[in-house]
């Protein structure tokens, strides 16, 4: 699971996208504008430009030989046509003062502010679009587990929050809660150059499989673990779990990420829970950052059932006013056969627990298509419960679009829900304020944050038994709400297929 990358040690951590098919801003050095303003290159329909590549791929039938000029312009009028904010893109910028196209695209994007001061377009991306078809079948070149970077000051702390089954990492014997130490015998805690930087940078986010030896803590224990980065087929849904309560059979799931993989294992796994009769649901999303809205569709009529969903819109998508409206996104209430390894049938009937109310665990690393659970079941007035942290804020959503080997991430719609509601671009609070407990693993009732869901369905109310008006992890520390999970930016959007 390799992701963001770190930048220099010697100042503060700064969270930037990964060299293996990340942002194009790595590409080349930040480019003034002219000090003169120009008007853009002449646009023309990017369809007309479209695969013509400065270096054709080898063995492709669909790139066609052209330069680089041919690969920017064809970025510039893709903006043009489909980015949400087109008109709000600086139009100083000029081709020809970029050495790549990736490069050019990075700084074609608003440049306008959230309410709160964030930039409101945080979501520009690229991925090489073989690493991006690979990760949509839930296959990642990594050690198999997912890390968490929740101190990025010295001494910085990084933790072991998801170890997937039968991974190397698995392998090794590392849990959830182990503290990073060393990455190929690098201080990772306080180590402050940038040939420092490299060297942890290539072990925690290898290119290319091989070996590396990272070191970790528990509970003060050392572990040293020497893993072999293959490419590991994750599991989008883990730990399931029916937790018997003096109320009734609570279910639980941990729901990681909306890919293709992910309509079998949530079918599979809702057809256990309605035969166990649940009458409530926890849905773990604090580590999903989102993916196919189709998938978030299925999963919210699975939950809701036929009674609530039937005939009403799961989200309806904005364009801009160059784009044709499309009919809105219903509640699926049959599989839309996802392709990929072991795929479910289109059209397959999907079972429905049918209920009116659910609970999910969330952090700042919950998005886009997760937050879409949210806002589309509260549009049909199913009481949805969020116990954990503020959501990331990603009410946006993208068609990737592929050219020459890239695959290109810009904003292109915003979705609402039934009631027209989606201005979360701040996040979405929680109904309770409970930190990651790192201590406990995941689907143990003892674990902080469905502890204090099952606490507040029983009781409705989000003060512990100690009376604390704020609900803390065991671990100390900084509050680890604002914990950073070290992932590609393609695991935080919302995606609706072609």
């Amino acid at each position: 699971m390799h992701s963001l990358r770190l930048s220099s040690l010697a100042v503060p951590l700064v969270l930037l996208l990964s060299a293996c098919g990340g942002g194009g801003g790595s590409d080349s050095a930040p480019v003034v504008p002219p000090l003169t303003p120009v008007g853009p290159t002449a646009l023309v329909a990017s369809s007309t430009v479209a695969n013509r590549c400065e270096a054709p791929r080898s063995g492709s039938s669909i790139d066609k030989p052209g330069t680089l000029l041919d690969e920017q312009t064809w970025v510039r009028s893709w903006i043009d046509e489909t980015y949400l904010w087109y008109r709000e893109v600086p139009t100083t910028y000029l081709p020809q003062s970029f050495a790549t196209a990736k490069a050019y695209f990075d700084v074609l994007k608003t440049t306008a502010t959230t309410a709160s001061g964030k930039p409101k377009d945080q979501f520009h991306f690229t991925y090489s679009t073989a690493e991006w078809d690979n990760a949509q079948n839930g296959i990642e070149l990594g050690y198999g587990m997912l890390l968490a970077l929740t101190r990025t000051m010295p001494p910085r702390k990084a933790v072991v929050t998801i170890v997937e089954p039968g991974s190397p990492a698995a392998l090794a014997g590392l849990r959830r809660g182990d503290e990073l130490q060393t990455v190929d015998g690098v201080d990772f805690v306080n180590a402050p150059d940038a040939a420092s930087v490299k060297i942890v940078n290539d072990g925690l986010f290898p290119q290319a499989q091989g070996t590396h030896t990272l070191a970790f803590s528990r509970n003060g224990t050392p572990i040293s673990a020497r893993l072999q980065a293959v490419e590991v087929n994750t599991s989008a849904v883990q730990n399931e779990r029916i937790i018997d309560t003096p109320t009734g059979k609570v279910g639980y799931l941990t729901f990681n990420t909306h890919n293709n993989v992910a309509e079998r294992q949530l079918v599979e796994t809702m057809r256990r829970f309605q035969a166990a009769g649940i009458s409530d649901l926890v849905l773990d999303v604090r580590y999903n950052g989102g993916g196919y809205l189709d998938v978030a569709s299925e999963l919210a009529y699975m939950i809701a059932g036929p009674q609530v969903t039937t005939g009403k819109t799961f989200e309806q998508v904005l364009f801009n006013d160059k784009t044709r409206p499309k009919a809105p996104v219903p509640f699926h209430a049959q599989s839309q056969g996802f392709p990929g390894p072991n795929p479910l049938p289109k059209g397959t009937p999907l079972p429905s627990l049918g209920l009116t109310r659910v609970t999910l665990l969330t952090t700042g690393n919950t998005c886009s298509a997760s937050e879409a659970i949210i806002n589309g079941l509260r549009g049909v007035d199913v009481q949805v419960n969020v116990i954990g942290g503020t959501t990331c804020g990603k009410p946006y959503g993208f068609y990737p679009t592929p050219n020459c080997g890239t695959t290109y991430f810009a904003v292109q719609f915003q979705g609402v829900n039934a009631k027209g509601f989606g201005d979360f671009a701040d996040g979405m609070a929680p109904t309770c304020d409970v930190t990651d407990d790192y201590q406990h693993q995941l689907g143990d009732p003892a674990e902080g944050m469905l502890a204090a869901a099952l606490r507040y369905r029983s009781s409705g109310s989000c003060i512990p038994a100690t009376g604390a008006t704020r609900l803390l992890s065991s671990m100390p520390g900084p509050a680890d709400t604002a914990a950073r999970l070290l992932r590609p930016a393609y695991k935080e959007i919302a995606i609706i297929r072609h």
